[in-house]
């Protein structure tokens, strides 16, 4: 790796609160977005699982159908069979062969009452899962719904910043590559380790930018004077003056507005 040129101090502070200005740029993109992603995703693993469960009802409705289907049958062969034992007693040479054609017609019978009780089951079964069929049918319909407006205003959204963010995070990585690796492994320590992701931050009126600890007078004239890098000793942050702090929004903000 080629070894980067000797840069000042003052260069470094630049530098670095120019880093922080282009990630804080793509902070506030993100934060536009906010939970949107996660929502669309969480309403298509929604729609996915209601649409399984809609397949699965609508599979076992055809099973049972089936099932109806196969009991019809049985009652037909079943009355096909009494009505064949019923010719068969007409011709019978004595009790034993009557007694014996009555118990299968009886057999017959009570296979005839099974199956009918078993239909009027499948039947209210059927009843059962329409109704849930019905539901989830509905609130699959609304979950779509949902899920449209949400993507839509996802798309919307990254429609309008996908390209600035990827120009940002582009010139983030230009910065950091530009900065010596301790400086950017601090500043990355420090901007994980804070709420706001502000890892550097100007002097205003006394005090650390975000803080209400003031700055000692002598400390101020140190930053000012920009000839060694200083943090705040109560949040960690590195600290530059308000003066090095506009030159850089002026600078940076003309070059947002070119992306």
């Amino acid at each position: 790796m080629a070894k980067k040129k000797e840069v000042t101090v003052e260069e470094r502070l630049r530098a670095l609160y120019d880093l922080q200005l282009i990630d804080s740029r793509i902070d506030e993109i993100r934060n536009v977005r906010g939970e949107l992603p996660l929502e669309v995703r969480d309403l298509e693993d929604e729609v996915a699982g209601l649409n399984t469960r809609f397949e699965k009802l609508e599979a076992s409705l055809e099973v049972i159908n089936n099932d109806i289907s196969s009991k019809k049958n049985l009652i037909e062969e079943a009355k096909a069979l009494i009505k064949k034992y019923n010719e068969q007693q007409k011709n019978v040479r004595n009790n034993r062969e009557f007694n014996s054609i009555s118990k299968e017609i009886e057999y017959q019978e009570l296979e005839i009452q099974l199956a009918e009780k078993n239909i009027k089951e499948y039947k209210a079964q059927i009843e059962q899962k329409k109704e849930v069929i019905a539901e989830t049918k509905d609130r699959l319909k609304e979950r779509q719904t949902h899920l449209k407006h949400k993507k839509s205003e996802l798309d919307a959204i990254l429609a309008e910043t996908e390209k600035e963010e990827e120009a940002l995070i582009k010139k983030s990585d230009d910065y950091k590559n530009s900065i010596e690796e301790r400086l950017v492994a601090a500043y990355s320590r420090i901007r994980n380790n804070v709420k706001n992701g502000l890892a550097v931050v100007p002097i205003e009126r006394g005090a650390s930018g975000g803080s209400f600890f003031t700055i000692p007078p002598q400390v101020q004239m140190e930053i000012a004077s920009r000839k060694k890098i200083i943090t705040d000793e109560h949040s960690g942050r590195i600290l530059v003056d308000a003066a090095l702090a506009e030159e850089e929004k002026t600078k940076m903000e003309k070059m947002f507005a070119k992306l």
